[in-house]
């Protein structure tokens, strides 16, 4: 259906190897028959917590992001383990960075957050029911917790304040969600 769009890959080769990230650069044939090299960083994937208290507001961290060197809004969000359920881990990241559980998860949708250059996906679930507890960071991961409404988070994405992808995409899907007029799956 899309062959006339697909790109083959002829061979490849890791270009680098990190402990979190890998870079492949892979030489590829167009479908006009030329070749060319794509380069792009392999991701294990993560999952993103969208948690909602009783009173409708949402439970947000603020963190610094190093590659931008500043302070960034977020859904608490981490990196799926190799072999790990998507659920498990949201469960997990939720319960590390904030402290809290949730009695009821929803799956939401799938993203790809940057198709250009990375293969990362990212699950996105609603968590309700959330009971407070201790968080336990990992090392060197310092964050700060703080609550808003989707009204308020709006308002920061519209304003520039909030600009991460994931933390966008998962308010977008909070309003239709809590208004009823869109399903978690």
């Amino acid at each position: 259906m899309d062959d006339h769009l697909k790109e083959t890959r002829i061979d490849g080769e890791l270009a680098y190897e990190g402990s979190f990230l890998k870079v492949t650069r892979d030489r590829v044939a167009l479908p006009d028959g030329a070749q060319t090299h794509r380069e792009f960083i392999r991701h294990p994937g993560a999952v993103v917590i969208l948690p909602v208290f009783d009173d409708g507001t949402v439970l947000l961290e603020r963190q610094f992001r190093y590659p931008l060197g500043q302070v960034f809004v977020e859904y608490p969000a981490g990196k799926i383990d190799p072999g790990e359920d998507p659920l498990e881990c949201a469960k997990r990241e939720l319960q590390e960075e904030t402290g809290y559980t949730a009695a009821d998860w929803q799956f939401v949708c799938t993203i790809h957050n940057a198709i250009a250059y990375s293969d990362e996906h990212l699950d996105l679930y609603l968590a309700r029911g959330l009971t407070e507890g201790e968080a336990q960071l990992d090392d060197g991961e310092f964050l700060e917790t703080f609550r808003a409404s989707v009204p308020e988070m709006l308002a920061m994405i519209q304003s520039g304040e909030v600009t991460d992808v994931k933390t966008v995409i998962g308010t977008f899907w909070l309003e239709k969600i809590l208004s009823g007029a869109w399903k978690s799956a």
